[in-house]
């Protein structure tokens, strides 16, 4: 709203520091700064209002250390988070802008199947919260509206150097001694693929034709599912999917101003994708967000976040990577999503395997998701948070070394 304010007011008149909306690096810089008071200032009261309300967490004694102690702590408080994120980038985002919009749709959207499961754990008393059929059938609505958006808006495309013949650089006044090159922008369904020299794959490459689309929304639908519940997974102790997710989304920032930027994405030989730019102002919010939702959710947390809100910052980073095409980067990214949800699928697996041979179930570990197989060997939720968290930042790294890392 501040930014298509400000850009009419130094259309109309000479508006001293209008023009300090045009530069991505303010606004973001602002969204962080508002994010962050929006969180801390208003979070605590916030919290207050869930305890009035007796809006506690119920939490079932699985042996793990500190775990009876945290029950009737808070929860919901992904509330915070939403309005943190969502607050800011209407402030100072452009909202014409086909990814602000993406990312708009994508966090109240899952923020609000969250929130129904919250609402019935706490309210209707139900433990079990939503269905799973149904979680599953929202986050596939979003992929289905994510993928939509992203394939068929003229407005997302990509630009590429491609050589300037002779004949067409004729008439410049001086001529290069190496070739010549230009943006040449199209419509494309190219990603990137870490690692490699020639780090691009086409999703044509199915070789559906006009029905490529349909690969292509089924895959943002896996990696929406997949990433949102990792992230729901992650959710487990005191800080965890919080810190985590602030070191994906700084990664990711890092990405969406470098791929945005023609300059950067020039020298670094990357794709470089006009408008994407934007979609830092809002990623500036998410981690504001987080950094701030921490103040309340780090150890010993006053606040859970509950399905409210680690359902929606899942989508948030799943969809941001779509939207940037960085999606087959995810492995590394959110690898501590990764190894939480592969912690629970070979847990479950290998019971049920076991137990249709021999009759009983074994285990791989302790506990799953892995971070609970920790606490069982005793080791304090904080140690274990800090630890991820340092895994988590060597992954950030490796992402971004990634760019020139082929």
């Amino acid at each position: 709203m501040l930014y298509h304010l400000f850009e009419y007011l130094q259309q109309v008149t000479d508006f001293s520091g209008a023009g300090l909306f045009q530069y991505i690096s303010f606004r973001a810089g602002m969204a962080i700064i508002t994010s962050l008071i929006i969180s801390m200032l208003f979070g605590g009261k916030l919290i207050n209002l869930l305890r009035k309300k007796q809006v506690g967490e119920s939490i079932r004694d699985l042996g793990l250390e500190g775990q009876v102690e945290k029950s009737g702590t808070p929860t919901m408080g992904g509330l915070i988070i939403l309005g943190a994120i969502l607050i800011p980038t209407l402030l100072f985002a452009k909202l014409d802008n086909i990814y602000t919009i993406t990312m708009i749709i994508a966090t109240v959207w899952l923020g609000f199947i969250g929130f129904i499961d919250d609402y019935i754990k706490v309210f209707k008393k139900n433990k079990k919260g939503l269905a799973g059929k149904f979680k599953i059938v929202g986050q596939v609505g979003v992929g289905i509206i994510v993928g939509s958006l992203l394939y068929f808006s003229d407005d997302v495309v990509i630009q590429e150097k491609q050589q300037v013949t002779t004949s067409q650089n004729q008439d410049a006044t001086v001529q290069n001694q190496g070739p010549s090159y230009q943006w040449v922008e199209s419509k494309s369904t190219k990603t990137t693929i870490p690692f490699f020299k020639n780090n691009e794959f086409d999703y044509s490459w199915f070789g559906l034709g006009k029905y490529t689309w349909i690969v292509f929304i089924l895959i943002v639908i896996i990696i929406v599912v997949n990433v949102s519940n990792g992230a729901n997974l992650t959710d487990g102790i005191d800080g965890l999917a919080t810190g985590t997710s602030a070191i994906i989304g700084t990664t990711l920032a890092i990405f969406a101003y470098l791929s945005g930027n023609a300059v950067f994405a020039d020298y670094l030989n990357i794709m470089y994708i006009p408008n994407s730019g934007e979609l830092v102002v809002f990623i500036g919010a998410f981690v504001g967000a987080c950094i701030g939702f921490l103040w309340y959710n780090s150890y010993p947390a006053k606040v859970f976040m509950g399905d409210t809100g680690s359902l929606a910052l899942g989508g948030i980073i799943a969809t941001f990577a779509i939207a940037i095409r960085k999606e087959l980067l995810i492995p590394v990214i959110c690898g501590i999503f990764l190894i939480e949800n592969l912690s629970v699928m070979i847990q479950v697996g290998y019971f049920k395997f076991t137990k249709r041979k021999t009759g009983e179930g074994k285990r791989v570990f302790l506990m799953a998701p892995l971070h609970h197989h920790y606490q069982k060997k005793n080791m304090h939720e904080s140690k274990i948070v800090a630890r991820f968290w340092i895994v988590g930042i060597l992954l950030a790294v490796l992402s971004i070394v990634t760019l020139k890392l082929r």
